[in-house]
């Protein structure tokens, strides 16, 4: 008879109980991770009525598999320019459920009588909400295109990089066994650096790889490509120090910025599929139905905590970043439960051996008991809102409305903070660029020269000349370069400021100079160091022109690949309408621009410039196919459709700029909400909004009527006040002052 393996048996076996409790839960429309949970629960070691494995090393072993393609595919769907466009009130909503989850984790924790690193790692299973189980909540439920479901996509995106950011720490904490500030805080500083360079390195090198050798590529090479890359990245995640599972997540949100990106998504998606039930499987191995039962108290417990807990702290970080009552209620309503990243936490410490054998299996009761009801308190979220809403007193209410409002103020963008921004960009990515470099040289150049070329002094001088040749665009580019030009033209036009920006050059001239002794003091002594500084520098400002034109093949090159996506999906819709010779082409309103508070009615756009306004995305919020009676606010993004000839058309006109009549040439306003109240002796009682002149007199815009306890969001011109109106009006304060001391003052017109 022909041995089989236990590996092959106990695979079977797992895909075998997986594969009919899938079925199974489809038929009920349930979750299937609950489905894997179960199955490997009956095929695990603490129940006798099923065949058990026999090998749990080799489960392990697949279930580590497991976690790294879960990762990767967690990061194709993730990709850092989410995370950049991800409004502040999500970031907000996710950093205060994180830390809020955390101390609750731990102090209910210690409460119960658990060890100190059992409540640390408790509290860093419930900080972390269930990504899978609110999307396909959200899919059955139809609420998707809701208002606070992209706030919760939002604050799902941070809560992915905050659960890396935790596995680093944990796995520092339990290695460590103690909490050390300035260990942390050296693991935090390491991650970032890592982050950064595999990032930007990563976005330079790999786009244009899969470009280059895409004729070469069928789904077969690409998917083993994709997986080699995924793997490369594991390795030089678990060289650094860190978790394998973050290689493959750094991995997978890179090749999310490719125009490869779709495809190797569907292509990975049924490996990932099979690897992702057996770890989930393995989570139920891992069980033992006993501890549950012993564990009760503690699981009600924690189910509680879990519960209130996210939605309460959800819910006071949407009220927080002004989302209003009932958007808050129901974001907080969403995330009530914990999921993947809570898992591998809890196998984190399992494998580590730093917590006790009963926390694993209480983490996946709280799981699968949150996970059931999910689906309620997304629909318990409205009623709890109007419960709430009666409940709270008038003037509660009231400060709410008018701080949910209040925060949706409109303000322009300084120069100076154009260029102070540019300015730390610029130092802290050019630095972590050349201390790589100069790492890298000294720790394999310098040796593979030493040994194999040329020894001693000479090799040194060798290695130092060639990393100088590598560091140089990027020491111009720190000490020379001007991202934000224009903005400090206009600070060096006031002579006021010219020693600030002095100091602020200066300063970026002396960084590079001491990067360059940084590199030189690793192979020469201090003063060696301090002399050839000074000479390279020199050297350096004569070869400018051609380094700054190496440096900007390089940032065209970054820019080129780090936009790739965009750009074939804007090619893909040029090509589509070929025929019609039109394409999309995006604008940004500047808040100089005379279409700014106008509606699309007003503009005519159509037909004066024969294009169409396809989608605006203003914030996170994005209006696809926009009504006629939509405004247009400061920095809003509108892309439209139209012909090369209509489009220029179109620019010059949406780059017009519009100026009020005592504003003098360089000052600026700040822009806000601000309410008026209609009275008896008001002259716009009894007038419409376009006879109102209030436009004309506040150079603002009426953007809402609050009119006997109902809101009128963006009234119709035609519109007549009646006494009690409260009037939302965007414009300059002072101007609306103004106008309000008219409404007191003047005489109603007989």
């Amino acid at each position: 008879m022909t041995h089989l393996p236990h590996l092959v048996t106990d695979l079977g076996l797992i895909l075998g109980a997986a594969g009919i409790t899938t079925l199974l839960f489809k038929k009920l429309k349930q979750p299937l991770v609950l489905g894997y949970i179960i199955a490997g629960l009956l095929v695990g070691p603490h129940v006798a009525l099923f065949p058990t494995i026999m090998e749990n090393e080799n489960i392990t072993i697949w279930a580590e598999i497991g976690v790294i393609f879960l990762l990767f595919s967690l990061g194709l769907e993730f990709s850092f320019k989410k995370l950049v466009k991800v409004g502040g009130a999500s970031s907000v909503m996710a950093l205060i459920e994180v830390v809020v989850m955390l101390l609750l984790g731990y102090l209910a924790g210690q409460i119960l009588g658990w060890s100190t690193m059992d409540s640390i790692f408790l509290g860093g299973i419930l900080s972390i909400s269930s990504t899978t189980i609110i999307i396909r909540a959200f899919d059955e439920l139809g609420v998707k295109s809701q208002r606070f479901a992209g706030l919760v996509f939002g604050v799902l995106i941070v809560e992915d990089l905050v659960a890396i950011l935790l596995l680093v720490l944990l796995s520092t904490l339990a290695v460590s066994q103690q909490f050390a500030g300035a260990e942390m805080l050296g693991a935090v500083l390491k991650l970032a650096f890592f982050l950064m360079l595999w990032f930007l390195g990563g976005i330079f090198l790999i786009p244009t790889f899969l470009r280059k050798a895409s004729k070469l590529m069928n789904d077969e090479t690409l998917l083993i490509v994709s997986l080699a890359l995924c793997f490369l990245m594991v390795i030089l995640a678990a060289q650094a120090g860190f978790s394998p599972a973050l290689g493959a997540f750094i991995m997978g949100s890179i090749l999310a910025e490719t125009t490869k990106a779709e495809k190797i998504e569907h292509l990975i998606s049924s490996v990932k599929d099979l690897f992702g039930a057996i770890f989930f499987v393995s989570v139920g191995i891992l069980i033992d139905p006993a501890t549950i039962v012993n564990y009760a108290g503690p699981i009600a417990v924690i189910t509680v905590v879990t519960l209130v807990g996210k939605a309460l702290s959800i819910s006071v970080g949407g009220l927080i970043s002004g989302q209003g009552l009932k958007t808050s209620i129901q974001s907080g309503m969403s995330v009530s439960q914990i999921g993947e990243f809570s898992f591998i936490i809890a196998t984190l410490g399992v494998t580590l051996k730093v917590t006790s054998d009963f926390l694993y299996p209480v983490a996946v009761a709280v799981s699968a008991i949150t996970t059931f009801t999910t689906p309620y308190m997304i629909k318990l979220a409205e009623p709890l809102y109007q419960k709430v809403d009666r409940a709270l007193p008038e003037k509660w209410r009231k400060s709410l409305n008018e701080y949910s409002s209040g925060t949706q103020t409109i303000s322009t963008t300084s120069d100076w903070k154009l260029v102070f921004q540019s300015y730390v960009i610029n130092l802290v990515v050019y630095s972590v660029v050349i201390i790589s470099i100069v790492l890298l040289s000294a720790r394999y150049l310098n040796p593979l020269i030493t040994e194999h070329v040329v020894g001693g002094t000479l090799g040194d001088i060798a290695t130092t000349a060639i990393t100088l040749i590598f560091m140089a665009p990027f020491l111009w580019a720190l000490a020379v370069h001007h991202p934000q030009k224009e903005a400090q033209g206009r600070i060096w036009a006031n002579r006021n400021y010219r020693s600030l920006v002095i100091v602020l050059e200066f300063g970026r001239i002396v960084v590079a100079i001491l990067f360059i002794g940084f590199l030189l003091n690793q192979f020469f002594s201090v003063q060696l160091a301090v002399l050839g500084g000074l000479l390279i520098t020199a050297l350096m400002v004569v070869f400018s022109k051609r380094i700054q034109r190496f440096y900007i093949r390089i940032e065209n090159r970054f820019v080129r690949n780090l936009n790739a996506r965009e750009m074939a999906e804007a090619a893909k819709m040029h090509h589509t309408l070929t025929p019609w010779d039109v394409h999309l082409t995006s604008f940004e309103v500047s808040p100089e621009s005379a279409v700014v508070g106008k509606s699309l009615l007003e503009l005519q756009i159509r037909e004066k410039y024969g294009i169409n306004v396809a989608v605006i995305e203003r914030g996170d919020r994005t209006i696809l196919a926009p009504t006629r009676n939509e405004l247009l606010f400061p920095r809003d993004k509108l892309y439209v459709f139209g012909s090369d000839e209509q489009v220029e058309a179109f620019r010059r006109f949406i780059q017009t700029k519009v100026l009020l009549e005592d504003e003098t040439e360089g000052q600026k306003e700040e822009v806000r909400l601000q309410k008026l109240q209609v009275k008896s002796d008001s002259v716009l009682l009894q007038k419409s909004i376009r006879n109102s002149g209030v436009r004309e007199k506040t150079k603002g815009l009426i953007v809402g009527i609050e009119r006997k306890g109902e809101r009128i969001l963006n009234p119709d011109s035609e519109l007549v006040f009646e006494e009690g109106d409260l009037v939302w009006i965007v414009g300059v304060p002072r101007r609306i002052k103004l106008l309000e001391g008219t409404l007191v003052n003047e005489p109603a017109p007989l």
